[in-house]
């Protein structure tokens, strides 16, 4: 949205507060900068909500990552994530499939590179039993998770069916936090054709509630870690 517009808006709203019109100025530059960005992902993602999203996965600093049936993209290993797109009645062309793993792939460098996102995943314990692949491609990605809880940014917590009702029950989602002191977190969720975006304060923070609600019902780090390893036991 240019500036303009913004003010406009700002003052048909009988919104004066100069601090409060600053920081929609300051988080619009901001989001014009990120749209702009010429990313790895320009001309090998297409347009549209992926390649949005992915940006904006760039840019923060922090995710907040819920997931009920499926290991978080960030943390998939290749053979998962073309189990994935095989299963996708969408996703026919097997170079389209293939694209898909190697843009995952390269996403996951920011748990590993020079700055390194902060990654908090909260998995229910579905997503860990599924044998999305086969059983061969179930270990593999249990063994991959072991290593990556490993890593200092990650904190991968477990979900036991034990639980029962929890406030996450009605879907995944992942939250974005950024290092401006403006900026505000994103949410995202997937919809059955698209992606579903929140940028509203207060429904950020009740997404934000939930996820710490749920979070606290989970298993422990450690207890977590301990629990894939015996799945990996099991066979």
């Amino acid at each position: 949205m240019r500036d303009p517009d913004i003010r406009v808006l700002c003052e048909f709203y009988g919104l004066d507060d100069p601090k409060v019109l600053a920081r929609l100025l300051g988080l619009a530059q901001l989001d014009r900068e990120r749209r702009k960005s010429k990313g790895w992902w320009r001309g090998t993602v297409g347009p549209g909500a992926v390649t949005e999203y992915i940006a904006m996965e760039d840019a923060a600093t922090r995710i907040r990552n819920w997931q009920s049936s499926l290991i978080p993209g960030l943390l998939q290993i290749p053979q998962y994530t073309r189990a994935l797109g095989v299963a996708d009645a969408g996703w026919e062309d097997p170079e389209d499939i293939e694209r898909a793993v190697t843009v995952k792939q390269k996403r996951q460098e920011r748990l590993l590179g020079e700055r390194p996102i902060q990654l908090h995943a909260v998995i229910w314990e579905a997503a860990l039993r599924q044998e999305i692949g086969g059983p061969q491609v179930r270990r593999a990605q249990l063994q991959r998770l072991l290593e990556l809880a490993e890593l200092p940014n990650v904190c991968l917590q477990v979900l036991p069916f034990r639980t029962g009702a929890h406030p996450c029950i009605t879907g995944p989602f992942s939250i974005l936090s950024f290092a401006e002191d403006d900026a505000l977190d994103v949410v995202q969720s997937d919809g059955v054709t698209d992606m579903v975006w929140v940028e509203n304060e207060a429904e950020s923070r009740t997404y934000g509630d939930l996820f710490d609600r749920t979070s606290r019902l989970s298993l422990a780090p450690c207890d977590s870690v301990t629990m894939v390893d015996d799945l990996i036991k099991e066979g």
